[in-house]
């Protein structure tokens, strides 16, 4: 009989169990954040049944400011040449409404495109593996993965001011696999996930120790 509070013979035990970083963070129903512990509405196509998702990562919103202020002074600074040029004056009406509206229409669609780039670009950690998903396009993507036995390093790296303001990095990540080297770009709390990621490697090798399920 097994008592309460142990796992039978051949379970995996819960990460809450094994992971002091994993202890002290809440499940997340938003899939929206660029941190998101033990998220309870996002899976993979990829994922096994028993498979658990335990962080997905994507790089920081503050790494997005750049972008977003580029996109949104070329909406305002474009217009404000052609009219100080006086180069619209020389143009029908409709010719101007139109070109505005192309305008418009031409800067939501790059502001639209950042977003679904820095959406869709995820890192997903499970009990089993690491997944690495590069969104290039609509009709392109790129999955790289790899079991965490065969992980051979983990470091992390944070350069800047900014980084250390808002806490953000960069974590490399060797292994013996297929892929060798997997970078997590400009995520948050990068200690913590390496330190994740080595307490899932420990949970791995004491499971083949102890004769658990892989």
């Amino acid at each position: 009989m097994t008592k309460k509070g142990q796992n039978p013979k051949g379970a995996k035990r819960k990460v809450e169990e094994y992971s002091e970083v994993m202890k002290h963070e809440r499940p997340s129903n938003s899939s929206l954040k660029s941190f998101i512990p033990k998220p309870k509405k996002i899976s993979f196509e990829l994922q096994d049944r028993d498979e658990e998702v335990i962080l997905v990562l994507r790089q920081h919103p503050i790494t997005q400011i750049k972008t977003s202020l580029m996109l949104l002074l070329g909406f305002f600074f474009i217009p404000w040449i052609l009219n100080v040029s006086g180069l619209m004056l020389i143009f029908p009406t409709r010719f101007v409404f139109a070109f505005y509206a192309f305008l418009v229409i031409l800067f939501l669609g790059l502001a639209l495109r950042s977003f679904l780039l820095w959406f869709f670009n995820v890192y997903i950690i499970t009990d089993e593996r690491i997944i690495d998903v590069d969104f290039l396009s609509m009709i392109y993507k790129n999955i790289s993965m790899a079991k965490t036995e065969n992980i051979e390093d983990v470091t992390n790296r944070s350069c800047g001011v900014m980084s250390s303001i808002f806490d953000y990095g960069d974590i490399y990540i060797q292994t013996a696999g297929e892929k060798t080297e997997f970078e997590f770009a400009k995520v948050p709390h990068p200690a913590k996930v390496s330190k994740l990621i080595n307490e899932l490697i420990l949970e791995e090798e004491r499971e083949k120790l102890e004769g658990r399920v892989n």
